[in-house]
């Protein structure tokens, strides 16, 4: 039979190996130690980067602390944060704990001037000495024109009250009578200690200084829970031998 002819062949082409830089005196990679080029960017055979960015220092703790939803860096200071934060409250506690008393007698003197006073009358009147005719009940009967009259300084006058109260005012009408013309019949005390006992037996002293003139002289307290009332005679003024210490009336305010 007769042959065809074959179908022409492209002859194959010739590959030829590509000639490789020597990059043995390049920049070692920091992982696999491999030496690259200076122009390179990642390893040759490893592919790690061989110039990786410089890491953002971390922020000081006083930056990280508002706001408290931003992410804790690694170094912050999260210890001295939260130290700095229980050092503050711990200064605010003792704080409130030093001004409590402060701040309630505050509290306590706003009410006794937005409040309107009522009297009180004592339960019992008792006195150290009493002069014939001038008993220390005297000066809780309302009238000034009888008083209570002591012999000398030194003597003291009580009053125990039924239930304890907030004493918020003192009034005191000094010598035999609140008449200009009958004030200086007998001597007057210029000085006067008060002894307050509370409820719980706390006590309060206070010297109170009268003036030498008729009529009623007031005195703010603001003392809570008073039980009882003690007044101590000092200074006198016109005693003689003829002549004794008086007191006309005292007179209590409660807050209403």
């Amino acid at each position: 039979m007769p042959v065809q002819p074959a179908k022409p062949v492209a002859p194959r082409p010739v590959v030829r190996q590509a000639a490789v830089p020597d990059e043995g005196a390049g920049l070692p990679c920091p992982s696999c130690g491999t030496p690259n080029a200076p122009n390179r960017r990642f390893c040759r055979h490893c592919a790690a980067e061989l110039k990786p960015a410089a890491k953002t220092a971390p922020l000081p703790w006083w930056r990280t602390v508002r706001p408290f939803r931003r992410r804790v860096r690694a170094s912050s200071g999260r210890g001295v944060r939260l130290l700095v934060v229980l050092a503050v409250v711990v200064a605010l506690c003792a704080g409130g704990f030093l001004l409590l008393p402060a701040g309630r007698a505050l509290f306590e003197d706003t009410r006794d001037k937005l409040g309107k006073p009522t009297p009180v009358t004592p339960m019992d009147v008792k006195a150290s000495a009493e002069v014939p005719g001038h008993p220390a009940k005297n000066t809780t009967d309302g009238l000034r024109d009888r008083y209570w009259g002591a012999p000398a300084t030194g003597a003291s006058v009580t009053y125990t009250f039924g239930k304890p109260f907030r004493l918020v005012d003192l009034i005191i009408t000094n010598g035999a009578s609140a008449k200009p013309e009958e004030y200086a019949g007998q001597a007057r005390a210029l000085q006067m200690r008060m002894e307050v006992t509370t409820q719980d037996g706390e006590k309060y002293d206070e010297e109170l200084t009268l003036s030498d003139k008729p009529g009623s002289q007031p005195i703010p307290t603001g003392i809570s829970d008073v039980k009882t009332v003690r007044l101590v005679l000092r200074s006198a003024v016109g005693l003689t031998e003829d002549r004794h210490l008086a007191l006309a009336e005292v007179e209590f305010f409660q807050r209403s």
